[in-house]
């Protein structure tokens, strides 16, 4: 399991100041209020083998007047962590610089609406079936300081984060296939209805048999909509298998409504004709 803590591997936030790990100082902290932060629009974040996820957040944020945040001396983000502030298992940053539009000031403060993309890469963000769980989200605030010339470098950086101000689940995506057979079928005779179910392994970089799973075979008769016919539960390496009896022509398809550590899915439709 890969360790860390906080302000040693902020991935996004600290590498778009490009910033290494953060000396600890006695710099008061800013005057920053994160509010209605949402991620991912409420929904889950479901990731593959091989794709990057882009994951879109919104949030209020409200400064001092007098504070620059020009996202290189003086960096701000959201970033998600799982794990404590304390002792951050895993974290996910932005890829780019927030955009930030001013809605409101006042004397003293300055009220922005912001926006970023924070990047869930399976292999290099994601490495373990313990990386599907609820995730939570953090403001983040660097301040750096740095004095460099041909024989000196010196270089601070200040960290303050903001935990617990939104939640939301990474899963692990799944694949679901379907086959109806024979085709064409005769009318009343036993249709078999096959599949797979599979889902994501970021360890293992594919996707491996999901065994012991609810999935809702349906049907759509020509010129109908989709029904559950039954419920099967998938065998040895997410296998599935049922029998129906051909009545007319139609689409077969399997459902998967998912789990809290794996993204729904719905397999392409399978069409018989029955004669």
């Amino acid at each position: 399991m890969r360790k860390l803590a906080i302000g040693t591997a902020l991935s996004g936030a600290l590498a778009l100041a490009g910033l290494a790990a953060p000396a600890a100082s006695a710099a008061a902290a800013p005057d920053l209020t994160f509010s209605g932060v949402t991620v991912n629009k409420g929904k889950p974040v479901v990731v593959g083998t091989s794709k990057a996820v882009s994951v879109p957040v919104s949030y209020t944020l409200t400064r001092p007047k007098d504070l620059v945040l020009d996202q290189k001396k003086n960096v701000q983000a959201v970033i998600l962590y799982r794990g404590t502030l304390k002792s951050v298992v895993n974290d996910l940053g932005p890829d780019a610089p927030p955009v930030c539009t001013t809605t409101a000031t006042t004397d003293t403060t300055v009220t922005e609406s912001c926006t970023e993309k924070i990047v869930a890469a399976p292999d290099e963000s994601l490495y373990e079936a313990a990386d599907a769980t609820t995730w939570k989200a953090a403001g983040l605030f660097v301040h750096s300081d740095e004095t460099v010339s041909d024989d000196y470098l010196h270089g601070e950086n200040d960290v303050t984060a903001w935990g617990n101000l939104a939640s939301v689940k990474v899963q692990r995506a799944a694949r679901l296939t379907v086959n109806a057979a024979p085709e064409p079928a005769v009318k009343g005779k036993t249709l078999t209805v096959t599949g797979k179910l599979t889902r994501a392994d970021w360890a293992a970089g594919r996707y491996v048999g999901y065994k012991g799973q609810k999935v809702a075979l349906q049907f759509k008769a020509d010129g109908g909509s989709y029904a559950n016919v039954k419920a099967i539960t998938s065998g040895t390496g997410g296998a599935l298998s049922t029998t129906v009896k051909a009545a007319k022509s139609g689409t077969y398809r399997f459902v998967f409504a998912g789990t809290a550590t794996t993204g729904a899915k719905t397999s392409t439709g399978d069409h018989v004709t029955v004669k």
